[in-house]
């Protein structure tokens, strides 16, 4: 390593350390209750997108969000965990195998409470880190004072996108079009939250009440990067398993590994209270707050340095 490396390296695992203390606090002062849950488990959540690592039999989390929520369940209103998830095949400028998660839930609340309390939490840490209501990041100035900018992703494909979100879904192109085209145009100045994903976008969020054809999901992008995924949480373990199922053929119709159903998570889940919850990634969090332009920059070890 060079000593150049070393010395930015270590400045920004001083501020990763900060950053994560700062979190720890927010959570405390909430009377939120810190857990651990297992990394290695039977049966991870059947997301198309999402390639679990396989361990012996078992599976390493793609999220803890499934135990969690049978904690939600088992009546603990207020939860939340920072822990080391895997992916396989995801490694870029902005992805890991290996990566940091902070996941939370919370009882009693909807995705519109979640998103004014992630605002609330990255307003914090920005406090604790005496950066002010600004965040400099790649040459952009990023106004952090509430409330931030809300977007429906309707309305971003009517903005941004050469296609419509209907005709993007029923070709297969959604995923391509939200990156080729809807992020590179979004403000880069202030935060925003893209909210009201498809249904077919949301196989855990809960459907709006009023539209059925649209999950309680927001995605929050700061100067570019997506930083956290949240939702209304859905408890209903009949719909649940008749997505997971569909999940699955998904997967087996494009010769993706086929996981185990959660049985004990949905068989959990008639107890689980209304709930919002988030996950954020916090190695891209780090990023931010020390303007790294790559991942690499802000993790002790880099899956080719091992």
């Amino acid at each position: 390593m060079s000593t150049a490396r070393q010395i930015s390296l270590k400045k920004n695992l001083g501020r990763r350390a900060q950053i994560i203390c700062a979190m720890r606090r927010f959570f405390a002062e909430d009377d939120y209750l810190e857990v651990e849950t297992p990394i290695r488990i039977p049966a991870p959540a059947p997301e198309a997108h999402i390639e679990a690592v396989a361990s012996a039999d078992w599976f390493l989390q793609t999220s803890p969000e499934l135990c969690l929520k049978r904690l939600l369940a088992a009546g603990f209103p207020r939860l939340f965990q920072i822990c080391k998830c895997f992916r396989r095949n995801e490694r870029g400028r902005t992805h890991l195998p290996e990566l940091t998660m902070l996941e939370w839930y919370g009882a009693q609340r909807d995705y519109r409470d979640l998103m004014v309390q992630t605002e609330d939490l990255i307003r914090y840490i920005a406090r604790d880190l005496h950066t002010g209501d600004r965040l400099v990041y790649q040459d952009f100035r990023i106004n952090l004072k509430a409330p931030w900018l809300r977007m429906s992703v309707t309305e971003a494909f009517d903005r941004y996108a050469s296609v419509t979100m209907a005709w993007a879904l029923e070709n297969g192109r959604f995923d391509q079009v939200m990156v080729a085209e809807i992020e590179p145009a979004l403000e880069r100045t202030q935060p925003v939250f893209l909210f009201d994903y498809p249904a077919a976008r949301g196989a855990l969020a809960r459907l709006k009440p009023e539209n059925p054809m649209l999950a309680e999901r927001f995605e929050l992008y700061l100067g570019g990067l997506e930083v956290c995924n949240g939702f209304s949480e859905l408890n209903d373990p009949a719909e649940q398993r008749a997505r997971f199922e569909e999940e699955l053929a998904r997967r087996k119709s494009s010769g993706q590994t086929c996981y185990p159903l959660p049985e004990k998570f949905l068989d959990a889940l008639a107890a689980m209270p209304a709930a919002a919850g988030n996950a954020l990634g916090v190695d891209r969090l780090v990023m931010l707050f020390t303007g790294a332009s790559k991942i690499d920059e802000v993790v002790a070890f880099t899956p080719e340095e091992l």
